[in-house]
């Protein structure tokens, strides 16, 4: 069984999509680390003139031991991932990696904006995952806020919405919802309120796909 989660930053695909992982014994991969591990490796090169082929690079050579979320979770790494994710050669780069663990003998669950669009459009069941803007900055704010880490809401928000803007322009991408996605509004759910509506969606798609 392939799952996609799709959706903005900090809807909670991601803590959803591991939850989806552990409730149904599947591996889980958050695809967001792939390009943020890409931003890291061309961090302050934004202005260099070659800065698409540093990345593009970075892409060619990723390997599994780069994606650590404890290294990859900082809001800069998050803008600097929406920057490399609209060059096309990186997505192409990163295309494999992620249909590779998709297909894996018993499935997967993957999160990330073109899961359900680009990356496994045959996908079993699909999740689009959406929330306000301003309890996806409350989230995240909390988040850095558990490190230690003082955080302006404001720029938070303009932040956040940037990349919006950024995910959705990316000429090269699919951050849109597949037709066949099913949108969950976590907006006002708890994590676990908004994992039991996900396993719901899951449990009922899978149900009617065995009776067809």
């Amino acid at each position: 069984m392939i799952i996609a989660v799709d959706g903005p930053a900090a809807s909670g695909k991601g803590t959803l999509a591991a939850g989806l992982a552990r409730h149904y014994g599947l591996p889980h991969l958050d695809t967001g680390l792939l390009y943020r591990a890409v931003g890291r490796a061309v961090l302050g090169l934004e202005n260099a003139p070659d800065f698409e082929a540093q990345a593009i690079a970075a892409a060619q050579r990723l390997d599994p031991s780069d994606l650590d979320p404890a290294v990859l979770s900082s809001q800069a790494l998050g803008n600097q991932a929406s920057r490399v994710a609209v060059i096309a050669e990186v997505r192409a780069a990163l295309y494999a990696f992620q249909r590779d663990f998709a297909l894996q003998p018993g499935g997967a669950v993957l999160d990330g904006r073109d899961i359900g669009t680009r990356i496994c459009p045959d996908a079993d069941v699909k999740l689009f995952i959406v929330a306000e803007a301003w309890a996806r900055t409350e989230r995240r704010a909390r988040q850095f806020e558990a490190r230690g880490l003082s955080v302006d809401r404001q720029a938070l928000h303009a932040q956040i919405e940037e990349r919006d803007r950024r995910d959705r322009d990316n000429p090269n991408g699919g951050f849109f919802p597949a037709e066949d996605a099913h949108l969950l509004d976590t907006t006002r759910l708890d994590i676990e309120a908004a994992l039991r509506a996900a396993v719901a969606i899951v449990d009922g798609a899978m149900a009617r796909k065995a009776k067809q």
